[in-house]
């Protein structure tokens, strides 16, 4: 786990709030209501895994400039608008050995889906325990993306993304429940 400020023996990179601190992104987004979400901040992380920072950005042109102006000089940087509805801005560039994927959309952080997913996905490491983490972490080692991970490990049927945001309004009598049945300490 890459969690705080600690270095990994497989890598230099510093922790991800380190990372996150020495490049200035809450800095330089304050604008936006940043959130650091993803599998840093929940202790899944792996080598591979990217910083995300999920913004509200209701200007999506004044969001852009605010990201290129602070993060347009470092390496593999990219920013990209999605087509669709409220096409959110993502922005992906690599510092201090980690990837970061800034994500701007006009909808609040709090109604975003990623920041949704998080929060369940935070409930769910809290009251599952050691074996929930782990049967997490061994599908994602086998690349599963996040949401796919937590759904395969509670057996949950459907779309893993639409079935993590079902359970968000759920009591947490309820994911316990969940947990207990699926077979992991709740």
């Amino acid at each position: 786990m890459r969690g705080g400020t600690a270095s990994t023996p497989e890598d230099d990179r510093p922790g991800y709030l380190e990372a996150i601190e020495r490049v200035g992104v809450l800095r330089a987004l304050a604008p936006f209501d940043p959130r650091i979400a993803g599998t840093p901040p929940l202790g899944l992380d792996l080598p591979s895994s990217d910083i995300d920072i999920l913004c509200h950005a209701p200007d999506a042109a004044a969001f852009t400039l605010a990201a290129w102006e602070a993060f347009g000089g470092y390496s593999g940087f990219l920013i990209r608008q999605w087509t669709g509805a409220d096409r959110p801005v993502v922005c992906n560039f690599t510092a201090q050995g980690w990837p970061f994927e800034i994500f701007g959309q006009a909808l609040p952080v709090d109604r975003q889906q990623g920041w949704r997913h998080f929060l369940v996905e935070r409930r769910l490491l809290e009251w599952g325990g050691p074996a929930f983490r782990s049967a997490v972490m061994i599908a994602r080692s086998e690349g599963a993306k996040t949401e796919p991970a937590f759904a395969a490990a509670l057996r949950l049927p459907g779309d893993p993304y639409e079935a993590l945001l079902t359970l968000e309004a759920g009591p947490d009598d309820a994911l316990r429940g969940l947990l207990g049945a699926a077979g992991y300490r709740a």
